[in-house]
């Protein structure tokens, strides 16, 4: 066998198979001396069928699909001793660019095709400025989640008026298109949770609201979502269609959230027995744990906004009708059309472009991901899933065992990866660009960082 490489250009490149009759003689006469004593053929005794025949009833197909092992072969022995850097996979050229004669096998000659991984320049260094937002942590946003907490370990008692975050139990009786109780329509009783009623209208309609009051009100106003609506009016989502938006709610009870005292058993819950002892201790503690939950999302934030910025500035120029046409080629199912890859092609382009940029910078500045690094992170994340459901921590063989299943798995395993690249890559920017560091309140924080181009 011999693997030729044609340069068509920078970025594709052709790859020429030659496979002389002796690399293929001998396996295709033992495969078919093989299918000559299992041949179970009328006429003739197991085993006794002969030669001629079986050549001429599976010659080709056996030859094909030994050529077909060889070439594969081949092409990959060759990639991989030429170091070549490839996009995807070995497109066969064409149906009839195969060289050689099956009815007369001697020497064959497949090419194909190969997408080129293009050379990339990658200008990011202490010149380069970013922006680092950090939220500002005030006592206006520690304020918030201590009264976030209180909320949450508060309890629900009976109140007078609704208010605008109480929970109201309800009775929605479906109404007709003259604004008449439907006969037969929809009676379910269900509740509302007024902080999450975004209508201002409806909203001031049921504020003050009490106990057996009647409210006309659109069920997708009190509602969030159609599976939301559905399973508030009792129905199925499908049935939706079918019933009037319109309906009468009588307020049947009134639930209000009675805060949860700030005392030590509240500390208790929330921090763990005796670790804090008083609302000061309570108020540095949660100052100190919102400051580290935003300095992570503050460098995912700065990793996006480098991210945005090398793709759109870091030329990267890819064999595109050769990705095209091997996308269509690789389906297994035969979903997609010239059209569909066209119009998604763009999207998958950049998608491509980053990997390739991040495979540079990794390449370039050594990164790597070291096993023992990984399985480290790994029992990290494990440490904080038990910390987060209050867990007790196992001793460290049990949390390395534990560790280690995990990876065992392929999938948790490239989430864990990912992650692991994604922390690589942040340190590498803090420590390569010109931080800008930008402290902003909370409103104005949680804006960028929900704005994937910001």
């Amino acid at each position: 066998m011999n693997v030729t490489k044609e340069n068509v250009d920078k970025l594709n490149a052709l790859l020429k198979v030659k496979i002389e009759a002796g690399d293929y003689k001998d396996k295709v006469a033992a495969t078919l001396a093989d299918y000559r004593k299992k041949a179970n053929i009328p006429g003739f005794r197991r085993g006794k069928v002969p030669m001629g025949f079986v050549q001429k009833q599976y010659g080709k197909a056996v030859l094909a699909d030994e050529l077909n092992k060889l070439v594969s072969e081949a092409l990959y022995q060759y990639i991989d001793s030429e170091k070549l850097d490839i996009l995807g996979n070995p497109l066969p050229k064409g149906e009839n660019d195969v060289v050689g004669d099956f009815e007369n096998p001697d020497t064959f000659e497949f090419t194909y095709e190969v997408g080129l991984s293009p050379e990339i320049e990658i200008n990011l260094s202490s010149k380069s400025k970013y922006d680092f937002t950090k939220v500002k942590i005030d006592d206006a946003l520690v304020d918030k989640q201590i009264n976030d907490f209180r909320r949450r370990y508060g309890k629900l008692v009976s109140g007078e008026t609704v208010g605008e975050t109480d929970m109201i139990l309800v009775q929605f009786v479906e109404l007709d298109e003259k604004g008449e109780i439907k006969e037969g329509g929809i009676l379910n009783s269900s509740t509302i949770s007024m902080e999450f009623v975004e209508d201002k209208k409806t909203k001031k309609e049921l504020a003050g609201k009490k106990v057996g009051d009647k409210v006309i009100v659109s069920a997708t106003n009190v509602s969030r979502g159609a599976s939301d609506k559905a399973a508030m009016l009792g129905v199925k989502e499908a049935d939706l269609a079918t019933i009037n938006d319109q309906f009468q709610l009588t307020i049947n009870e009134i639930k209000v959230m009675e805060p949860a005292e700030l005392n030590q058993e509240l500390f208790d819950k929330l921090f763990g027995e005796s670790s804090v002892k008083s609302e000061n201790e309570m108020r540095e503690r949660i100052a100190t744990d919102l400051a580290a939950m935003f300095d992570e999302d503050s460098d995912k934030i700065l990793a996006r906004r480098i991210t945005n910025d090398l793709i759109e500035k870091t030329e990267v120029n890819l064999p595109d009708d050769f990705l095209k046409r091997w996308i269509l080629a690789s389906q297994k199912e035969q979903t997609l059309s010239l059209e569909d890859v066209e119009r998604e092609y763009d999207s998958y382009a950049k998608g491509l472009k980053w990997q390739l940029i991040q495979k540079e910078i990794f390449k370039k500045n050594d990164l790597q991901l070291k096993h023992d690094e990984v399985l480290d992170y790994t029992k990290g994340l494990l440490l904080k899933q038990y910390a987060q459901y209050g867990i007790p921590a196992p001793e460290d063989q049990e949390l390395t065992a534990t560790a280690q299943g995990f990876l065992a798995k392929k999938e948790e395993a490239e989430r864990v990866y990912d992650m692991m690249a994604e922390v690589k890559l942040i340190e590498y920017f803090k420590s390569t660009v010109k931080l800008n560091e930008k402290q902003v309140d909370y409103d104005t924080y949680m804006k960028i960082a929900q704005d994937a181009t910001a």
